[in-house]
Formats: structure tokens, sequence, C-alpha cells
């Protein structure tokens, strides 16, 4: 089962990964995967010493990613950005009313009456767009840890991260990202994403979105870090 993760961004949320993570060297299992990889990306800096247990294990990643980098599978981590629940809007009692008002009006229609060719072409219409919603909410989802790398330390990684973020289509939402150094000065951005399958191809993002002009004024490469299904 799938671990899932509340808010990095507030003290409640790193004190729950803190608490969850005394027990444990890792996110899931007993080595570095991609759900290590996950979290790490979803922390927008590195955790201070307060919350002891969450500084040790990012350390630790940070290093791994350094030297050998990390390819684990994992069972699976899902980062929540928040712990409240989005609100039900109930609507008001003079609504209710009148819905009720409607129904009543209904009870006037004749509903055995012959459907009009107007009628049969909306009734498909809303038949082809309800299946089509259901195809796209059974689409699978991924979660994508990219690198993007600058040409060299001189690169406004301001605007890098702004070209890259202006990229925008249906099935892609970007996510949490941070400056990793690499050396001599030079920086990459990691950056999270989540793609739904059916619709973005991360192979094409790069090679036909993000390595080309005018962003490639900023950008030299990118690389797949970690890809997890949701």
């Amino acid at each position: 089962m799938a671990v899932t993760l509340y808010d990095l961004s507030s003290a409640s949320g790193l004190k729950k990964l803190d608490e969850y993570l005394l027990p444990r060297s890792y996110i899931t299992g007993y080595q570095a995967t991609k759900d290590d990889l996950t979290v790490y990306a979803a922390l927008p800096t590195a955790p201070s010493d307060e919350y002891g247990n969450v500084s040790r294990w990012y350390k630790h990643i940070d290093a791994l990613l350094r030297i050998s980098g990390v390819s684990g599978e994992g069972s699976g981590v899902i980062v929540e950005r928040s712990l409240v629940a989005e609100p039900v809007a109930t609507p008001p009692a003079a609504d209710t009313k009148a819905a009720v008002a409607e129904d009543d009006d209904d009870d006037d229609v004749d509903l055995f009456g012959e459907e009009t060719e107007e009628e049969k072409k909306a009734a498909e219409e809303r038949a082809a767009a309800v299946k089509a919603s259901a195809k796209k909410k059974e689409s699978g989802k991924s979660s994508v840890l990219l690198d993007v790398k600058p040409w060299d330390d001189e690169t406004d990684m301001k605007k890098l991260e702004e070209s890259v973020r202006s990229v925008q289509m249906e099935g892609l939402l970007w996510g949490a990202s941070k400056l990793v150094p690499v050396g001599y000065g030079i920086k990459k951005l990691q950056i999270m994403l989540t793609i739904v399958d059916d619709l973005v191809s991360v192979d094409t993002l790069i090679e036909e979105h993000l390595t080309v002009e005018p962003i490639n004024e900023y950008v030299q490469s990118c690389d797949i870090v970690a890809f997890n299904k949701i």
C-alpha cells in the first residue's frame, strides 16, 4: 500500500515526516528507492536540524544522488499538499425550495411524448461527453522527477524555471522544484511534475518543448531522475 504524506512545506507536515522516519532509514523498504526521490523533490528546501530524522534522511538521499543515483522501484508514495479536505458546497435553503418547485413542475411533463431530433442529438452528445470523461478518469497518472541543466554558471536560473513552467498542456501539472549544486558554481533545476499517461509523453515534452527555442536559450539538457506510477 502506498504511503501518504501531507504538506511537507509546513511545520506540521515536517513533524509528521520526522515521526514517520524515526524507526526508518528510507520512505519505504530497506534501500533507497524512487519513493525517496518523490519525497526528496517535494521538500522545498533542505530541512533544518530541528527535524533530526528528516535531516538525516535528506542528507543521505542527497549524497546518493550526487554519487550513484537511486534506481529502486519502491512500493509507492503520495505527497498531498494539504491536510484540509476541499469543502463541499451546500445549496442555500432558497435554492432547495426552488429545486423542489421545479420537481413539482416536472410532474406536468409528458414523459412518454415522442423525442424530437434535437433531443436525440443532445442526448447522444451528453452520452459521448460522459464516456470521454470516464475514459480520462480511468487514465493512469505518473509522478516524474526531472533534472533540468543550464548551459553554464551564468545562466539565469530564475528565467530557466519560468521558461520550463511556461510549457502548458492538458494532462501536465508542474510541482515543487529546487536548485541543486552540480559543481564549479553551476546549479541544476530539479522539478516534479504529474502527468496523465494517455495525454503526455515525457520524452515528447523534453524533445519538442523543453530543449527547443526559445527555452533552449537557458536549458542545455533534461534527464528523467525518477518515474513512478500513481
